[in-house]
């Protein structure tokens, strides 16, 4: 007892030791987050920045016009042999597609789409796609365009097979898009 009548409490010799140590540890884990932490953005830094995604601009680049594939060779007709043909004549323009889609169909807004949700719907607006039918118009050289304006959302185009699910809603074909891609929210 000591001179006011209570008992001190008694520490064992290594318990300064024993705090210390865990201290130690403690410090050496927080030291060592620290720098996972730091070194996992700098990863992360990194693969963004070796990916190549280009600034995102406000302007859309014409798409190159498609190269129309040479024609194929003739049959000659006493021989059955394949002749080249002698004139490159260039070949008349693919029919167009047997009926157009309506207007009320094709004027769905995109976040009908599978996969496009609203960050995706608010940059396809920034570069004036804001219906069903302007998706389902795309060529593949237009869409490819569109991919890569897309910035951190490039690939999701074809990955969700967009163009796919907004020609089926833009023909009005919904249990064609149903049985493909479930049901419409």
């Amino acid at each position: 007892m000591n001179e006011t009548g209570t008992t001190a409490p008694v520490m064992p010799d290594n318990a300064g030791l024993f705090t210390t140590a865990h201290l130690t540890i403690i410090v050496i884990l927080v030291i060592a987050a620290i720098l996972v932490i730091w070194w996992g953005s700098r990863l992360r830094r990194r693969s963004t920045r070796d990916l190549g995604t280009p600034p995102a601009t406000t302007e859309r680049t014409a798409a190159p016009e498609p190269v129309a594939p040479p024609p194929p060779p003739l049959a000659d007709t006493t021989t059955g042999a394949l002749v080249e043909p002698e004139s490159a004549a260039p070949r008349p323009a693919p029919p167009a597609p047997a009926a157009p889609p309506a207007a009320d169909d094709a004027a769905e807004p995109v976040t009908l789409l599978k996969g496009l949700g609203p960050k995706v719907a608010a940059r396809l607006a920034e570069l004036g796609i804001t219906t069903v039918g302007q998706i389902a118009a795309l060529s593949p050289a237009e869409a490819e365009a569109l991919d890569a304006d897309l910035g951190n959302f490039r690939g999701r185009m074809a990955r969700d097979r967009w163009i796919e699910q907004a020609q089926l809603l833009a023909a009005g074909d919904r249990a064609g898009f149903e049985a493909r891609f479930g049901k419409l929210g």
